[in-house]
């Protein structure tokens, strides 16, 4: 979900080679855009639900994840690259206790609270990786990242219903978030059955 890009990781007992649920930013994301970063986010998202094509909307995302990933803060831009070799590692324990010092020193980093809930979703302790969701998406509701989490792990838990308004906020949000139309589709026939 964050910090100057991981690698996407499988979460466990995923298929080798499978692609993962978890949405996570870009290996290398687009300088920040100057100026105010919410004005910038809506014109953003604005031209992400517009985008024409996957390549267009790619880009966009991309700058999104930029301005996310920005935290004003080398003491956190430290911590969270700490964060990622932690991961890289599958030192979780670490991960979690950097990520802990993160939010406490930046508690409106979005980031923060997002890397911190792919690490508990890693070890599936589920409770807390929902915790810092909300903590998320009461920061920003349009955090696509977070809501295809959301939706995974409500499909771990087996709440499918839940699990298909999170996908579909995801999707409302960026339509063209990779292998999200699936989902919803697969998901409302098994929630909602099949039109007549």
């Amino acid at each position: 979900m964050t910090a100057p890009a991981t690698a996407q990781t499988a979460p466990p007992g995923a298929a080798p080679g499978a692609e993962p649920d978890w949405v996570e930013p870009p290996a290398k994301v687009p300088k920040l855009p100057q100026g105010d970063p919410t004005r910038n986010l809506d014109t953003l998202f604005g031209a992400l639900k517009v985008a024409p094509d996957e390549t267009t909307a790619k880009a966009v995302e991309n700058r999104i994840w930029a301005v996310w990933l920005a935290s004003g803060s080398d003491t956190v831009n430290l911590l969270m690259a700490r964060t990622k070799a932690a991961i890289d590692k599958d030192d979780h324990a670490l991960a979690i206790r950097l990520l802990d010092a993160v939010v406490e020193i930046k508690p409106d980093y979005v980031e923060g609270w997002n890397r911190r809930a792919t690490v508990f979703f890693l070890k599936k302790d589920y409770a807390a990786a929902l915790a810092d969701l909300r903590q998320v998406l009461r920061r920003e509701p349009r955090h696509f990242g977070a809501l295809a989490g959301l939706g995974t792990i409500m499909q771990e838990i087996g709440d499918e219903k839940n699990a298909l308004d999170a996908y579909r906020k995801a999707l409302d949000v960026n339509p063209h978030l990779k292998g999200m139309a699936d989902k919803v589709r697969g998901l409302t026939e098994k929630v909602e059955g099949r039109p007549i």
